[in-house]
């Protein structure tokens, strides 16, 4: 089905989008909205731009399936080498240091999880790093139910699991038909649910944010809010890791800056 948007229809749905997800589309990315919108009336069988306008509008699960096709589910295990050293070599040893005398539990948000890749590395390095006294958990969330029906299943193509460690893929998978499966040791610590970053997600007592590569969607008032979010949910003494193209700079956010000798991440430090 070729369709062509009208200004003033580009005008409203990218309003729609962007009041119900902060997602932001401007005029360079037009052609990628009336791509997704070319499948979505495909698939409801609207005919008309208007038809599904009015659809979208009054119904919230077909609201859902729009934003799960405008996000880009682009991910890796180990995505970002220089943050996972940063994660195991810095912040690890840190939060361990600092939790020996009191609950020894590090939870962990990983926002934006795509097809699971991330959280379920974060987990194996857990595995790897925590003392053996130490007990941890991830929730993973997004707002694309196609990734999170995938992430759940925890099975991977043998293409997907190019990048991670020899040390993790042996011990962590398990070669199955074409791919690979997480085993039920990792897949037992990661807990999948469906948010939207435009909301506040009910989390607390969160020590490490992994939100990378998502912001970057947003505007600049949508990119400060959701960082707010996240603030309102870490720890006194806590961290949060955005994508290397993403920054804090210049939101007055409270977040420390911290160069480490891998990557950079940002701390929230409230313990005086």
């Amino acid at each position: 089905m070729a369709i062509t948007l009208q200004d003033g229809d580009f005008d409203r749905f990218r309003t729609l989008i962007y009041e119900a997800s902060g997602i932001h589309f401007t005029r360079t990315n037009r052609s990628i909205l009336e791509s997704r919108l070319r499948e979505r009336l495909r698939d409801t069988g609207d005919s008309t731009v208007d038809d599904y306008y009015r659809r979208v509008r009054g119904d919230g699960e077909e609201l859902k399936s729009l934003l799960d096709s405008v996000t880009t589910n682009l991910t890796r295990f180990f995505r970002n080498t220089a943050h996972f050293e940063t994660f195991e070599h810095f912040v690890l040893p840190d939060l361990i240091e600092r939790k020996r005398r009191g609950r020894k539990r590090i939870r962990l948000w990983s926002a934006g999880c795509s097809t699971g890749e991330e959280p379920y590395s974060i987990a194996m390095v857990m595995k790897e790093v925590l003392p053996p006294d130490f007990e941890f958990s991830i929730i993973a969330s997004d707002i694309s139910l196609k990734s999170l029906m995938s992430a759940r299943s925890g099975y991977y193509a043998e293409s997907k699991v190019r990048g991670i460690p020899e040390r993790y893929l042996g011990r962590y998978l398990q070669p199955k038909d074409d791919g690979y499966q997480v085993s039920k040791e990792i897949m037992d610590t990661v807990t999948f649910d469906y948010h939207n970053l435009k909301h506040p997600s009910g989390l607390s007592d969160i020590d490490v944010v992994f939100c990378r590569n998502v912001i970057i969607y947003f505007d600049e008032a949508a990119q400060k809010s959701t960082v707010h979010r996240f603030w309102d949910v870490m720890n006194p003494y806590s961290y949060l890791f955005v994508g290397h193209s993403e920054s804090l700079f210049g939101m007055n956010t409270g977040f420390e800056f911290v160069r480490t000798d891998w990557a950079c991440v940002y701390r929230k430090d409230t313990t005086g």
